[in-house]
Parts: C-alpha cells; sequence; structure tokens
C-alpha cells in the first residue's frame, strides 16, 4: 500500500514491522460465546475505516477482499488479475488510454440489488471525491473519467497511459460498492456496509477501549452471491489482537482456529518445527510473501548522502544471518527493489556487492576520501523481531572497523514517520506491503522523487524515462525496464532491501484449505478455508 498513511498503517503492534495496520489504544480483545461451526481467524492488523473510499491497512483489506467483489481479482497464486464481476476487460488501442469491461450478469449486493455499470462508475467517481486522506484514492489518480456505455459495459479514459490499472482495480481500491446505499460525498459507519462478495458483514463488536476499533467482525456467507468463490466456511469471525503474544495465546488456547501472518517470527517456526516432530495440534501453512523491509538513508544528510558510504554499508551486511539468527528463518535475504514471485524481480544488489566483504567496503570509503570509523545512527521504531535486527545491523558494521554505529528507537510510530519526512534520520528502517502483484508498486512509490520513505533521492533516468516507459506496458512480463532500474538502484543504494517476508499462517490441525491464501499478492480468502469433518 503506497501512501504515507498506508505506511503509518505499519506501526501499531510492538513488534510488527510489515503487516499491522491502523493504531487503536485497545487494551483488551472482545472473547468467547462462539459457535463451535464458526471459524475464527486471528490477526494484530486492527483497523477503523472499513468503507473502500477510506479503509488503506491490512486490517481493512482483509475484510473488503471478503465482502466486496472488484472487477478483477488475483485467484490463488496468480500474478496476473483475473475478470471477477467483470466477464472480460482489456485495453483499447496501444497507449493504454482507455480501458473497457464487461460485467457478468446477474450480479446481486447483498441486500438483493442488483449490480450494474452504474455502480462501477459511482464506486469510482466517489472514491475520486472524496478522496479521503487515510483512504486509496491515489491508486485510482490516473483515471480521467470513467462511464456506462449500458448496464453491463463501463469505459475507464485515463489521463496518462497506465497499464498496471487492472493490477490496481483488482485490489480492494477498487471494490464496487451500492449506489442507493453508500453517501457520495462521505463515508458510510461501518455497520451500515453492503457489498456483493463471497460473504456479508453480520455484526461488528468494538474492541474495549477502542473508539470504535472493531474487535470482531461475524461474517456469512452471502446468498446473493453468484461468483466464482465457494466459502467452505458459513460464519467466520474476524478477531483483532493488539500484540503477537496475545494472537499466540489465543492461537495455543483455542479461541482462533487460525493466525494470519502476524505471530512473532520464533512463535511461528516454534510451531512449525512442533508440527514437523509431530507435536501438538497445531500446524503451518508455509509460502511466499510480497512483504519486504528496507534500510532507508536520507540522501541530503551530511554522511549518508555520500554514495560511498551507503555503498560500503551495502557491502556489509549481511542478510542470511538476520535471516536465519534473528528471524529465526521466517524471512528469506532480499537482493532487490522487487521481490521473488513479483514479474521483473532480479538480484541487483548480489550482483554488484556478492558476499560481505570488508576490504571491498574499505576501498569504496578510502577511494571517496571517507574518514573512519564513519560514524552512523541507525534509527528503527518497529520491527517483527523487535531490537535484535538494528543491534543485528550494528554488529555488523562496528566489527569491520570502518563504522562507529549508534542505535536509536522512536516508539511512537507517528513521531518516526514525521522524523523521516523532516529529515531528522540518517538511516532508518521501513516495511512495505503492496497494494497489488505488479513491479511498478515496489518502484514508483519508492524510489521516484524521494517516494513514500521521504529520502530525498531521486534519479532522472528512472523518474523521467524508465518508470513512465514501463508503466506503458500492457505485457506486464516485459522487465527489462524494471532491471534496469533494479541495477542503478543497486549503484546509489538509496535504499537497501533487506528481507522478503514469508508467509507462516499457523491453524489448528482441523482447519483445511489455508494453503490456497498463502501467496504474493497478500489476498487472504477465506472463502476458501474450512473444518475437517469428524469422523
Amino acid at each position: 500500500m503506497s501512501s504515507a498513511n498506508r505506511l503509518a498503517a505499519l506501526g501499531c503492534a510492538a513488534v510488527v514491522a510489515t503487516t499491522a495496520a491502523g493504531c487503536a489504544s485497545a487494551t483488551k480483545v472482545v472473547t468467547g460465546g462462539d459457535s463451535p461451526s464458526t471459524l475464527t481467524m486471528g490477526t494484530v492488523n486492527v483497523t477503523s475505516v472499513l468503507d473502500p473510499a477510506g479503509a488503506y491497512d491490512a486490517g481493512s483489506w482483509l475484510v473488503l477482499n471478503n465482502t466486496f467483489q472488484s472487477l478483477l481479482s488475483f485467484p490463488p497464486g496468480a500474478s496476473v488479475p483475473q475478470p471477477d464481476a467483470a466477464q472480460s476487460c482489456g485495453f483499447t488501442g496501444t497507449d493504454a488510454k482507455t480501458y473497457e469491461c464487461t460485467l457478468r450478469s446477474g450480479l446481486k449486493f447483498s441486500n438483493g440489488h442488483a449490480m450494474t455499470a452504474q455502480d462501477v462508475v459511482f464506486s469510482i467517481d466517489r472514491m475520486l471525491k472524496i478522496n479521503d486522506p487515510s483512504g486509496p484514492a491515489s491508486l485510482l489518480s490516473t483515471i480521467k473519467s470513467v462511464q456506462a456505455k449500458s448496464d453491463s459495459q463501463v469505459v475507464f479514459r485515463l489521463n496518462a497511459p497506465d497499464a498496471v490499472l487492472p493490477a490496481k482495480l483488482a485490489s480492494a481500491a477498487g471494490s464496487i460498492v451500492d449506489h442507493t446505499v453508500f453517501p457520495a460525498d462521505g463515508l458510510l459507519a461501518n455497520d451500515k456496509l453492503v457489498g456483493s462478495g463471497p460473504y456479508k458483514i453480520d455484526s461488528i463488536a468494538e474492541m474495549d477501549g477502542g473508539n470504535g476499533t472493531p474487535g470482531k467482525i461475524s461474517l456469512s456467507a452471502n446468498s446473493q452471491y453468484t461468483g466464482d468463490a465457494k466459502p467452505q466456511t458459513n460464519k467466520v469471525d474476524i478477531r483483532y489482537f493488539n500484540t503477537p503474544d496475545e494472537l499466540k495465546s489465543a492461537l495455543e488456547g483455542g479461541q482462533v482456529d487460525l493466525a494470519d501472518n502476524s505471530l512473532e517470527p520464533t512463535a511461528a517456526a516454534k510451531i512449525k518445527d512442533d508440527q514437523l516432530s509431530g507435536k501438538g495440534d497445531l500446524k503451518v501453512a508455509e509460502g511466499e510473501s510480497a512483504e519486504t523491509r528496507y534500510l532507508v538513508f536520507n540522501t541530503k544528510d551530511a554522511v549518508t548522502g555520500n554514495p560511498a558510504v551507503r555503498q560500503a554499508i551495502a557491502q556489509l551486511i549481511d542478510r542470511k544471518t538476520l535471516a536465519r539468527s534473528v528471524y529465526a528463518g521466517t524471512v528469506q535475504p532480499l537482493y532487490s527493489l522487487v521481490p521473488v514471485g513479483i514479474t521483473g524481480h532480479n538480484t541487483a544488489f548480489a550482483d554488484r556487492y556478492g558476499d560481505p566483504d570488508v576490504a571491498k567496503a574499505k576501498k569504496l570509503l578510502g577511494n571517496a576520501k571517507v574518514q573512519t570509523p564513519v560514524k552512523l545512527t541507525l534509527t528503527w521504531s518497529r520491527a517483527r523481531a523487535g531490537a535484535a535486527e538494528m543491534n543485528e545491523f550494528k554488529k555488523e558494521l562496528d566489527a569491520s572497523g570502518l563504522f562507529d554505529v549508534t542505535v536509536k528507537q522512536e516508539p511512537d510510530w507517528k513521531k518516526y514517520q514525521a522524523g523521516w519526512k523532516a529529515g531528522s534520520y540518517q538511516a532508518y528502517t521501513v516495511g512495505w506491503t503492496p497494494d497489488y502483484a505488479d513491479p511498478d508498486d515496489f518502484v514508483s512509490p519508492i524510489v521516484v522523487d524521494g517516494g513514500a520513505f521521504h529520502n530525498s533521492w531521486d534519479d532522472p533516468r528512472i523518474s523521467g524515462k524508465l518508470v513512465p516507459d514501463s508503466i506503458k506496458l500492457t505485457d506486464r512480463s516485459a522487465g527489462g525496464a524494471y532491471a534496469q532500474i533494479q541495477n542503478l538502484v543497486a549503484e546509489a543504494a538509496p535504499v537497501i532491501p533487506i528481507f522478503q517476508a514469508k508467509s507462516f499462517y499457523a491453524s489448528r490441525n482441523d482447519i483445511t484449505g489455508v494453503e490456497s491464501t498463502v501467496d504474493t499478492t497478500g489476498v487472504v480468502r477465506l472463502w476458501a478455508i474450512g473444518r475437517a469433518a469428524k469422523n
């Protein structure tokens, strides 16, 4: 998710960096009283707003992806969006500026109202008009106009070529709302939402002291739904927890059947080890994830503004040790902006720097006449592994004799965000969860004109040529421009990719189908998850 507000969504749970969402002051989640027939999922991705025009965090998109339809969606394991509410979609012409979709017949919202192209037009116009600062309207900024040619045909006209539009529409930002229910100029209350997805919202219970923050959202299968998803469970509860420890206790105690990728790394690894040795009543579905983490440099700082300093750090950090010793194997080293599993991925940093090498780092600094040891402050706010992550970086850099590192934490995420915007930090860590499975979402929001991390770096070759050229390509498998971009970033090192998270969805042994929702799209497909019948 690629706005500054989306980044703020990463900062609530004390040991979660890449998936936590909108901050809440709650201290206790509503518990108890669930029917054994209800599937209960736990997450620390707390949220507050569920209206698609104002929802832009992992916790809300978990709900929206299951209760609303978009024109397109990402089926399990897919990297290219496929028709969902649409029967077909495609660009007309060769300039990627006109996009047309034909809706399926018989679509209905959960209230029984028919869905037509008018609802699609209303949904897009409404989101752009409201332009909620906490919402995802920025994703649709290339849309100049959207029109209904008939009840089933809709045409998007763009103000600039945007071949990534299908992936954006496949995200929760493309959720289609009922034009007779949602206000055109404001957000609808959470308990009034009406969608057309495989599930509908039955009730929302607030967290204790949460000031309206949901603690439990109860869903049931939508009888009006006519799409391809076939819910394996009629009733699903989503419960929101403040910390991974609370979630772990609820999973072990049987209060939840399933935990998303929110557990603390060593806890997830322990469940996996127990499963492999035949112990306990929990199991793990492990798979790819597109969640990434970066070390970001303030390129206006007197120290980290020097490319040689950044390159030397890139030459020294040991991702393999970090993944193995700090994250217990729940992440994998990442050597480029674009993660594994996303079109256009390469290994630019590994190709340029190879294994950690003190002699090479010393040469980089010496050639630039940089005095050593370089005094450097590394700042962090949230990390799934807590302070251990930055302490590992300090250990590695100090051990080279080339750096003298001080580690600082800013526990207040809003202050942290304000600090990097103001250029107050030399180097800092930030996690990134994509909006959609396309390489552009790891490039444009991160390295163009300072990006969402506000590090003041920009390369005109990237922002002025390669990004505009690449976003025109309707064939998203043509990744030549993205390889060039990643190589240029590795050379200048304004950000250093650290790791790509793996997905570890822990569940009770009788839960089935979780593997269908563990992939790089980040979409949690609750409809695919069920409970094995007892003998």
